[in-house]
């Protein structure tokens, strides 16, 4: 029993469980009727029929999550892991359904890999006879497997990886080896202690020739007894800023001989015997995974920053600071402190983080559905979508995943000193989230492809337009419409002279689109005719890369609200009620007109708003925040449909209960379990009662 007790007495009045009760009572639209629109009814069924069957499992307690150290929590999250898979086979649950019961549990842990990369490694790139090898056992968890490409001194240059895979002709095999210290796999998820295979990335060599990285499927532990096999040498890389319920590992082989089966080999293979390489239709086909993980990692900024600002809108809307001298509040004639909420300040970083997350909902929609199309159109050979995805994914991977780290962060210190508490749910969300602004390429670094694609199709629509052959009605891809409207009028200015007309979609689009264009039309033109080079333009083509893409999120925003996103096939559009696309629409003006206001720099420079214009944006952006989205701020977070065992946060809790929520976790901290800590004899007592003096009359000295 806890030596920690606090007083049975209640908070000071209004209570939090009354004020959220206020604000509910504001909203403008049905909170549950726009939860169906972002989920479907179906999705949200399953989520109450989840936890019910979740809560009652012990390995998915999260009472004791903020007080383990490392090898506890990596313990309690193999022991989640088992149990989940379990209950998945039990239940019989779809894909689908495991991954909306794992995101419930919210802890990283050795399995995650095997689901997340490399299996669908295995699905994507293995021929029939290796998926019925490697992906069926790997189904039923009879293989559990990891992806290992990044390396101790190559990560996001996958082509610079150093370990080797050598065609061995006389045995059929591949050799695969380690030549140096820093080709040893580094960072890789599942690897350090749970994995028995891995999606290896080697350099594959036959006859003398480098034909640079392929997957290879690697056992590396024994099937009987988990031991490491013969040439193979693993490890755990030790404990980490956060993530820490995931075994990352350390890996490498020593002429490590692996049969010819292990190259996978649905694009591009090895003859057996002859060692001839065939090569894959497309170079970029071996990036089919980080494809895929980096269109899925836009779903996942969406649902941490919606994690993170229900945690903290609610928060401010219990917490209370200062009376409002100009507008004090009342509740029942007294006077009170203002709650957090309204102050502009608070409004102003915490409402476009809401906005944030809804873009990213319908942007991670959208990426999904373009991901499955190019790989429905791959398979019959049409590989036309597939520059346009690779290079998207990889721009609003870097993008969304920024944003997303930077507003925890800022949610974390809008909610003050309780921030700081790991029972505020924020501490740990950073520490958990922040490694996915480097894994599947650093967010500096990929922004580099989206600049080679958009260069591209700038100089070749260029090229199109004076051929004399060209016809604007021909362009179909947003990308090369976004530029061909630039180049069609490169000195295009705002038409709107009052703040008012800054809610208009057509001149949020114009604004992104405009700045985008120019930045890339100055690019191409200082690498082209003033003879840049590439590495002295890295800034710029990273600042293209994040206007082409925050163009793509603000379109995504604009057309989810319209009803215009298309639809991945046989599935209709939902519909959202009208009460709902009216307070939607407002936060789709924030979330375009707010990043414009915050660097209006590349939009100056463009040429198409000036200064006075950014001034007035700043008017339209404090009036919709002041009178149309604080009423419904904490309508929004709760449409985002989070759980209290979900967000696990004493702030968050959507009864507003924060401050009895937050001091009974204190008492369960297992410092608290005593009342005299442990150590009190050996190292306070000899400074203040050396003569070891008895009784409850020895005081502190006043």
């Amino acid at each position: 029993m806890s030596a920690l007790r606090f007083p049975n007495l209640p908070p000071s009045e209004p209570q939090g469980c009354d004020l959220l009760a206020q604000e509910r009572a504001k909203t403008t639209f049905s909170v549950n009727d726009l939860s169906v629109y972002l989920y479907g009814e179906e999705h949200l069924d399953r989520q109450q029929k989840f936890l019910e069957l979740i809560e009652n499992e012990p390995a998915f307690d999260k009472s004791d999550r903020y007080f383990l150290g490392r090898t506890e929590r990596f313990a309690a999250a193999l022991k989640k892991d088992h149990a989940l898979v379990k209950l998945s086979q039990e239940q019989k649950w779809t894909p689908e359904e495991f991954t909306q019961a794992d995101l419930l549990i919210d802890t990283p842990g050795p399995f995650g890999l095997h689901r997340g990369m490399f299996m669908p490694t295995l699905a994507s790139q293995g021929n029939e006879e290796q998926q019925e090898k490697f992906l069926k056992p790997a189904l039923r968890y009879e293989i559990i497997g990891c992806y290992a490409q990044t390396e101790l001194g190559h990560g996001s240059n996958v082509q610079g990886i150093e370990t080797t895979a050598t065609y061995i002709p006389e045995t059929n095999e591949f050799e695969i080896h380690t030549p140096t210290l820093t080709a040893c796999k580094w960072w890789i998820g599942g690897l350090g202690k749970a994995a028995n295979h891995a999606v290896v990335m080697a350099r594959l060599i036959t006859a003398g020739k480098d034909h640079g990285p392929h997957a290879f499927v690697v056992p590396i532990r024994s099937m009987e007894d988990h031991t490491l096999l013969p040439g193979v040498m693993a490890g755990d890389i030790g404990p980490k800023f956060g993530y820490n319920t995931t075994d990352n590992g350390t890996i490498w082989f020593d002429h490590y001989r692996v049969p010819h089966i292990s190259l996978l080999a649905k694009y591009s293979s090895v003859k057996p015997g002859s060692g001839e390489y065939v090569k894959p239709p497309n170079a970029k086909l071996s990036y089919g995974t980080m494809v895929l993980v980096r269109a899925t990692l836009v779903g996942y900024a969406r649902i941490a920053l919606s994690k993170a600002a229900t945690i903290a809108v609610r928060y401010s809307a219990v917490r209370q600071q200062f009376v409002d001298k100009d507008s004090p509040k009342k509740v029942n004639g007294k006077i009170i402190e203002t709650p957090v909420l309204d102050y502009s300040m608070q409004q102003y970083r915490l409402f476009p983080i809401i906005a944030a997350a809804y873009a990213c909902h319908f942007t991670s929609k959208e990426m999904m559905r373009l991901y499955y199309l190019n790989i429905k159109n791959m398979a019959s050979g049409n590989f036309s979508l597939l520059a346009d995805v690779h290079a998207s994914s990889s721009g609003l991977k870097s993008l969304t995943t920024t944003i997303a780290t930077a507003s925890i962060e800022e949610c974390r210190r809008a909610c003050g000193g309780h921030g700081f508490s790991s029972f505020s749910g924020l501490p740990l969300m950073l520490q958990d989230y922040s490694p996915n602004v480097t894994w599947e390429g650093d967010n500096y670094m990929i922004t580099q492809q989206t600049g080679r694609y958009l260069f591209k199709s700038f100089r070749e629509l260029v090229a199109k337009r004076s051929s004399g052959k060209f016809s604007a009605s021909s362009i179909t891809n947003p990308t090369l419409a976004y530029l061909n409207t630039y180049l069609d009028n490169p000195n295009l200015k705002c038409p709107a002279t009052t703040p008012a007309q800054f809610h208009n979609p057509e001149i949020q689009l114009a604004a992104y689109g405009h700045r985008a264009a120019h930045l890339v039309s100055e690019i191409v033109h200082a690498l082209d005719v003033e003879k840049r080079s590439w590495n002295s333009m890295l800034v710029d083509i990273y600042n293209a890369s994040v206007a082409h893409c925050e163009l793509i999120l603000v379109q995504n925003f604009i057309l989810g609200i319209r009803g215009d996103m298309p639809q991945p096939e046989g599935i209709s559009a939902p519909v959202l009620s009208p009460a709902a696309k009216e307070a939607l629409t407002d936060l789709s003006d924030l979330f375009a007109l707010h990043m414009i206001h915050k660097q209006p720099g590349q939009f100056l420079a463009s040429g198409y708003v000036d200064a006075k214009q950014v001034s007035m944006m700043g008017k339209a952006i404090m009036d919709v925040m002041e009178n149309k989205i604080r009423p419904n701020a904490i309508g929004f977070v709760d449409a985002f449909a989070h759980p209290d065992y979900y967000l696990n946060s004493a702030l968050g809790r959507f009864d507003g209960k924060v401050y009895e929520a937050y001091t009974e976790m204190a008492t369960r901290e297992p410092i608290n379990q005593t009342e005299v800590i442990e150590g009190y004899e050996k190292y306070i007592k000899p400074f203040t009662n050396p003569e070891g003096k008895k009784g409850k009359t020895i005081q502190a000295r006043l």
